[in-house]
């Protein structure tokens, strides 16, 4: 029973996503929102940001608004992508962790945005998710530093934070990446307004880049 409700949400979601890249404006990207106490909050400008420079950049067609949806609620089948980020503590109930897994069991995609201080805690609770998986390193010639814009040194690396080399990790299942975790690099800060931060045009830029690769490889590799 189980297989057969992956099968048909795999069936839903590839549905989903085809009809995406052939309509305009058919599909949005997600925040994730999450208990515990961190800012799944943070970065309002950063999401919009990306949306836009993919749409123009990589002639994507994603709505821009940002859409917020909650780790547990059924809204989140409806979203291709997903993003979280934040500083602090992650608790996922054990509810939760079931539906997250069903989600990217069924072709659902997870990027997690380090923004300082999130490590130690969704680490622990994509254990929830995963238990029998670990996060890999990704090699520097995987396709998703790759797609469009190359980066043959993996991540950039946006803010300084522990002054520690930016890490691309990922949760491979069955051969097929379902969440990448960028790590000690910061994108969503760099996906902000300029004057958020003020950091240097050309960060921004490879911010931006990097994040559009991670939206291609998604939409891309789901056809």
């Amino acid at each position: 029973m189980f297989k057969q409700f992956i099968g048909v949400f795999s069936a839903f979601t590839f549905l989903l996503v085809f009809t995406s890249l052939n309509q305009p404006g058919t599909y949005k990207v997600a925040k994730l929102k999450y208990n515990g106490g961190g800012d799944w909050y943070a970065n309002k400008t950063s999401l919009p940001n990306l949306v836009a420079f993919a749409n123009k950049n990589a002639n994507m067609n994603i709505i821009g608004e940002e859409d917020v949806v909650e780790v547990g609620a059924p809204e989140i089948f409806s979203y291709p992508f997903v993003h979280m980020t934040g500083h602090g503590n992650v608790f996922f109930s054990e509810a939760e962790a079931q539906n997250l897994r069903k989600y990217l069991l069924a072709g659902g995609f997870l990027h997690i945005d380090d923004n300082y201080g999130l490590d130690p805690f969704v680490r622990a609770e994509m254990k929830k998710v995963f238990p029998e998986l670990d996060f890999i390193e990704l090699p520097y010639n995987h396709l998703i530093y790759n797609i469009k814009y190359k980066f043959p040194k993996g991540l950039p690396k946006i803010h300084e934070h522990d002054g520690k080399p930016a890490q691309g990790f990922g949760l491979v299942y069955e051969g097929r990446l379902v969440c990448f975790y960028s790590y000690e690099c910061d994108l969503g800060n760099g996906w902000e307004d300029q004057s958020v931060h003020n950091d240097p045009e050309e960060k921004r830029i490879q911010a931006l880049q990097m994040g559009t690769n991670i939206l291609l490889y998604v939409f891309l590799e789901a056809q």
